[in-house]
């Protein structure tokens, strides 16, 4: 139910600007967490988009301006940098913007082996037109429709078997080890990138 109510949120139909559908994001995550066997050698740890976040970061998204909770989805309002420079500054305006953007990362989240929900942003294909290079994102649109989450909340992944996707809207668990390193490109920044181990469809 709880994953249904977010892609309801961030799909199509959502009436809400773009920088509070990141934030109903972070509220809607659950914070426990639970071991799973993705194969069998490892146990990957299903963890939220918000693990990845550093504590200052987590609270300025969850403290946002209440000037922005009133702005409507695809007004001209519903432009960061032109809402922001159109403010008088302030601290609470100034860090959420900044956490906006962050690519600070929690360094004790390297190596660890984690399961991950999220949405594939395709970067490269093989010859047969699948994905062997994209970035995973916790809400569709990201990247393309919609302006990219921060880095500290993109993932960068190869994928060398490659992965057939037919739908950008379908949600995909991916298996894998973090490791804390830059990718860059002209579709958005990541502070993550992880090493792949199985990624199958998300089914409720």
């Amino acid at each position: 139910m709880k994953q249904a109510f977010i892609r309801w949120v961030f799909g199509a139909g959502g009436k809400t600007s773009w920088p509070l559908r990141l934030l109903l994001l972070l509220l809607l995550s659950s914070a426990g967490t639970q071991a799973v066997a993705a194969d069998e050698t490892r146990q990957y740890q299903v963890i939220d988009w918000v693990d990845l976040l550093p504590d200052d970061d987590l609270q300025a998204l969850m403290n946002p301006p209440s000037w922005l909770l009133e702005v409507e989805d695809g007004s001209e309002e519903d432009n960061l940098d032109a809402l922001f420079a159109a403010r008088e500054a302030d601290a609470v305006g100034d860090r959420f913007m900044q956490a906006l953007k962050s690519a600070d990362v929690r360094p004790e989240m390297q190596g660890r082996a984690v399961r991950l929900p999220g949405f594939i942003v395709p970067l490269s294909f093989d010859q047969n037109r699948k994905v062997i290079e994209f970035f995973l994102v916790p809400y569709f649109g990201a990247c393309l429709h919609l302006p990219p989450p921060p880095p500290n909340q993109i993932l960068y992944i190869q994928y060398g078997e490659g992965i057939e996707v037919e739908n950008l809207q379908q949600p995909h668990w991916v298996d894998g080890e973090l490791v804390i390193a830059t990718t860059s490109n002209r579709t958005g920044s990541s502070a993550y990138s992880l090493i792949p181990a199985n990624i199958e469809k998300y089914r409720e």
